[in-house]
């Protein structure tokens, strides 16, 4: 990993785009750090005048918006009181999520567990006394027979550590399916080693979830890599963000989705932003996805359409929205009980 590098202040990616800083960034980084691969990073269309606006400079460089909501919850998905044991969040009766480590490639700025990097701290990489208590829950809960292994990045963990967490999981008889949420094929392809790609199709039940935003992030490494997981027989899901500035409009995402597709990615779902305190500002609002989801219905055909979602709040879980394709107006602000205000 050493080879690999990382920018961690607005000045340094500054200097290295040969652009301007944006305003207030010492105050935004002081409260949510920085933190991007030198591979993402380049991504950004430098030569734009309005470069603050660039998909991918919105995704990972600090803006002063993030510090303008100061009243929003940092864990509004309740995930800390949702822990049936540290590092493991029992929400629904048959998965749970796993939060093997707080290191990522890429810092997102919309990240929804943006409260494990805040104010200088980062999650550390789950021990082997957390991972012990947490096979001794699961082995108590037979109900649960699959895992979300989640953080942070599980592909920023070492081959061997990974492999110890995942053979311990998979040492569990009622566990059935592997999930591996990673934006390492977006943010830093070059990372993952054919011996990686090796070892995890040895987990006949493991799925990849990825997480493509924009058709930009679409490269010729990150394909190769989707593709070398695919031809190992990893099947993977991509699940996006919908983000105000990024990618909210129709044009956008349909070619995102068609190029995904088309190297055998499913798109998966595709969230509202989360009401995270430090993240509000990429929030499109519920009836803008839906408005994008109906226009879908004429051009796209279901293998390229995902499930539009929202989290509830207070833990409730994801609900699935559809457009209602045969009336007209406004969509509801309450669902299941929650009043939803994005």
């Amino acid at each position: 990993m050493s080879s690999f590098k990382f920018i961690v202040s607005t000045e340094q990616a500054a200097r290295t785009l040969k652009v301007q800083p944006p305003d207030n960034y010492r105050n935004v980084e002081k409260k949510y750090s920085l933190l991007v691969s030198d591979y993402y990073l380049n991504l950004i269309d430098s030569s734009r005048e309005d470069i603050e606006n660039d998909p991918i400079w919105r995704q990972c460089m600090p803006s002063a918006d993030e510090l303008k909501d100061k009243n929003s919850d940092l864990d509004p998905l309740a995930e800390e009181v949702q822990m049936a044991v540290s590092r493991l969040i029992h929400r629904y009766p048959d998965r749970v999520v796993l939060l093997a480590t707080g290191k990522c490639a890429t810092r997102c700025r919309f990240c929804f567990r943006k409260r494990t990097w805040t104010d200088g701290k980062e999650l550390t990489d789950i021990s082997r006394a957390e991972l012990a208590d947490v096979c001794a829950y699961l082995r108590a809960t037979p109900t649960v027979s699959e895992v979300l292994i989640s953080g942070g990045d599980p592909l920023m963990l070492s081959l061997e550590k990974l492999r110890f967490i995942l053979d311990e999981l998979n040492s569990i008889e009622s566990i059935s399916v592997l999930r591996l949420g990673t934006r390492v094929p977006v943010t830093l392809p070059a990372l993952v080693k054919p011996e990686t790609i090796k070892m995890l199709a040895s987990y006949p039940g493991l799925w990849l979830m990825t997480h493509f935003n924009h058709p930009r992030e679409l490269t010729d490494e990150s394909i190769t890599l989707c593709r070398e997981f695919i031809k190992a027989g990893i099947p993977i899901l991509n699940q996006s963000v919908l983000l105000k500035g990024v990618n909210d409009d129709a044009e956008t995402l349909e070619k995102l989705f068609r190029q995904l597709i088309a190297i055998k990615v499913k798109p998966h779902y595709l969230f509202h932003v989360d009401p995270v305190r430090g993240v509000r500002h990429f929030a499109t609002g519920v009836n803008k996805g839906l408005d994008i989801l109906a226009q879908f219905r004429s051009s796209l055909s279901s293998l390229a359409v995902p499930t539009f979602a929202i989290d509830l709040p207070e833990g409730g879980g994801k609900v699935a929205l559809q457009p209602e394709y045969c009336c007209e107006g406004e969509y509801p602000s309450v669902i299941d009980g929650h009043l939803i205000e994005y």
